[in-house]
């Protein structure tokens, strides 16, 4: 079992950047597959980047530019450097991991942190 909190929210001005981190328990941290996922309000959730075992990642195209994860097994953590934030990133951010390859279907992510809020305003 693997335990995921997400940490590093809060409101930002438009422009503004911010660092998500999300820490994870157990021993096996390497093994994962880790993703992060956003929900803005009465939306689905949606997939913003996923970082493989290798170090391997991947963006959506609304943040691609703009956002980086990264991963430091050490330290059983995953990182979401945002920069330039545009209001229409406000949403709950989530972390997630599964065993296996990066994927960026929200449904074959196997745990799930509680969710962090970033709100991009003025």
């Amino acid at each position: 079992q693997v335990q995921l909190v997400e940490s590093g929210g809060g409101l930002v001005q438009p422009g503004g950047s911010l660092r998500l981190s999300c820490a994870a328990s157990g021993r096996t941290f390497s093994a994962y597959a880790m993703g992060w996922f956003r929900q803005a309000p009465g939306k689905g959730r949606e997939f913003v980047a996923a970082i493989g075992i290798r170090s391997t990642t991947y963006y959506s195209d609304s943040v691609k530019g703009r956002f980086t994860i990264s991963r430091d097994n050490a330290k059983n953590t995953v990182y979401l450097q945002m920069n330039s934030l545009k209001p229409e990133d406000t949403a709950v951010y989530y972390c997630a991991g599964r065993i296996g390859g990066v994927v960026v279907e929200a449904s074959l992510y196997d745990y799930w942190g509680q969710g962090t809020q970033v709100t991009v305003s003025s």
